[in-house]
């Protein structure tokens, strides 16, 4: 990875400045609080930002590098990936993302995850490497060269926390010694007396016991709430059907409303064809009547014909008998029963005529009358039809609208078999289980009682025993923590601590032009020194010159190792213990090893620069 360019907008102390990088070494040269220190916050705080909490320092970062001057809080980092992939970042301070930006200079900022804490993990998808590993390998800032007996010590065990575990502020036998404390103190272990573990497992012994005397009270207690349970779902199962049964009723009994009124529907429609019959027969009476004077002026038609026949007959008696009175008497009498036929004719045609015409008026009446009962019965009867079917869909309609946990075939049945009938009796049971459960919860209330003090008992042992498993869990944690520590420990001895020290030996062979040919490592002595003539030395023995050169040589060592992405390696006053020759030699081993690989050094002193022009060495000078 290159970083190409830095623009501070308004950054601590620093405005408006645009700085350029380029490969291999860069020398940014600036006086005592010229804002070296501030470029160097800058470009991490770019590519993981910068934090508005304390973590231990007298200020958050966030406050002592707000700008001096306006209230712009912002810059721009550019930099190219060992894959050619190059980014620009711009980050306003104020707010907790980037915005990052591909060589096209499309936003590319939603690609890539958000951290709660720490806002876009971009750099660390990109590298693999978050802030604390970086400080650790990339980054020799100049508060790590330090003066005095006491400094140079801490140096050095910062040296062999490297080696031995990866982090130089991280001890191995200090991280295990810390551990055995804490646990200790504040938890305790089975051999220990008056630890938090040990008291809360003494008062669990003591409350175990105490409880076993109450427990066949909770049994029994447990049996009757079962029971209560059972018959309380029972009751309301039972309140259910009742209150289903009672809409059922009310259903009947709108039906049994409706059925009347269907009823009396009914009877009307028997009236109409009772009405009907009647008129019927007045009908058949009327014509009957006139058929019996049809049937009297038939008769009267025979004795004309017979009064005729009579006077025919007659006729040759008055011509030939000579007694003629018979036939003259017999002609008389035809003759006046011709008249009396001719007069009766008469009055019957008469009264034919004037029966004929009441008979006609009276049918026309009975008849329209008939009519309109015959219209208003199909009327009724459709009417009636309607009201069936109505009637039917109502009843169908409710039972389905009421809310039960029965199934609508159940509730067509209890409708069906008029089981509201029994609702009297369901009542009955109803009462007797509620008495039964009123019972129950007062023998109930009776063990509660007794229970009080059980109640209290468990409350307590439930707390005991969770402070005691949690006590449990910490000291269990505790031990997979140093169990892990020291498997990593040990793996990191066998696989990471000997490429370490291999590494480290070929760079300190180098840059002390061979002056110091092997470093090793244990447990008990840390870091050992093999001297040009043979000799093995304690590191803290060696010169601040020499600690400087080792720390240095193991940094690099671990840049190699920790990442694929081959990262700057940012030097702060790296140099300020080396002499002339020693700072050759590094920059040399530099320019020479890590070629590949940019380098930026942060100074105060123009001994870089004339050794680098000395030398013939290409590099990037920037005063600030």
């Amino acid at each position: 990875m290159i970083i190409k360019n830095l623009k501070i907008n308004n950054f601590g102390k620093l405005e408006n400045k645009e700085i350029p990088l380029k490969e291999n070494i860069n020398i940014i040269y600036g006086k005592n609080e010229s804002g070296k220190s501030t470029i160097q916050k800058f470009i991490i705080s770019m590519l993981y930002g910068i934090s508005k909490n304390k973590c231990g320092k007298f200020i958050p970062d966030f406050e002592r590098f707000s700008p001096w001057i306006g209230d712009e809080f912002s810059g721009r980092i550019g930099y190219v990936l060992d894959n050619g992939e190059s980014y620009e970042v711009f980050r306003d301070f104020k707010k907790k993302n980037p915005k990052i930006f591909n060589n096209q200079m499309e936003d590319i900022s939603n690609t890539f995850n958000i951290d709660k804490t720490n806002g876009s993990q971009f750099f660390y998808e990109q590298t693999k490497i978050d802030e604390q590993l970086f400080l650790n390998t990339f980054f020799s800032e100049q508060e790590q060269v330090k003066l005095g007996e006491k400094e140079q010590t801490n140096l050095v065990q910062k040296i062999t926390n490297l080696v031995g575990t990866g982090d130089d502020n991280v001890s191995f036998n200090k991280v295990i010694a810390k551990l055995n404390k804490k646990q200790l103190e504040e938890i305790g272990t089975r051999k220990s007396q008056d630890r938090p573990i040990n008291i809360v497992e003494k008062q669990l012994e003591e409350i175990k016991q105490e409880k076993l005397n109450l427990d066949e009270f909770k049994v029994n207690q447990n049996e009757i709430e079962q029971n209560i349970n059972k018959k309380e779902k029972e009751i309301k199962q039972n309140e259910q059907k009742i209150e289903i049964l009672e809409k059922i009723q009310k259903i009947k009994e709108n039906e049994i409303i409706e059925n009347a009124k269907i009823r009396n529907n009914e009877d009307l429609i028997k009236n109409y064809d009772e009405k009907i019959e009647q008129i019927q027969e007045k009908i058949k009476i009327r014509e009957n009547n006139f058929k019996t004077n049809e049937n009297k002026n038939s008769n009267f038609k025979i004795f004309l014909i017979i009064a005729i026949i009579l006077i025919i007959l007659s006729i040759p008696l008055f011509i030939f008998v000579n007694n003629k009175i018979p036939a003259i008497i017999t002609i008389l009498c035809s003759i006046i029963s011709i008249i009396m036929y001719g007069y009766k004719q008469s009055m019957n045609n008469k009264l034919i005529k004037n029966n004929q015409n009441e008979k006609n008026v009276e049918i026309y009446k009975l008849e329209n009358e008939k009519e309109l009962i015959e219209n208003e019965k199909a009327k009724l009867k459709n009417q009636l039809v309607q009201q069936k079917e109505n009637l039917k869909n109502i009843i169908n309609q409710e039972i389905s609208n009421i809310n039960a946990s029965f199934s609508l075939y159940e509730l067509q049945q209890m409708y069906e078999n008029e089981e509201y009938l029994k609702l009297s009796t369901y009542r009955q049971i109803l009462n007797d289980e509620k008495l039964k459960l009123h019972t129950m919860n007062i023998d109930k209330q009776a063990i509660i009682n007794k229970l009080d003090k059980l109640a209290s008992i468990e409350e307590q042992q439930s707390k005991l025993q969770e402070r005691f498993d949690e006590l449990t869990y910490l000291s269990g944690c505790i031990e997979i923590a140093k169990s892990e520590i020291e498997i990593a420990y040990n793996s990191m001895k066998q696989t990471i601590t000997p490429q370490y020290t291999k590494n480290l030996s070929n760079i300190m062979s180098k840059i002390s032009n061979g002056k110091y040919q092997n470093v090793t490592f244990n447990d008990e002595q840390g870091i050992i020194v093999e001297t040009k003539k043979g000799d093995y030395v304690l590191a803290k023995t060696l010169s601040i010159g020499t600690i400087d050169q080792l720390y240095l040589s193991l940094r690099l060592s671990a840049a190699k190792e920790i990442s694929s992405e081959k990262l700057p390696i940012i030097l702060d006053e790296a140099f300020a213990y080396y002499d002339d020759e020693r700072l050759t030699n590094i920059l040399e081993f530099l320019a020479k090893e890590y070629g590949n690989r940019q380098i930026i050094i942060f100074t105060c002193t123009n001994r870089e620069k004339q050794i680098l022009n000395k030398c013939d060495i290409e590099f990037n000078y920037i005063e600030i």
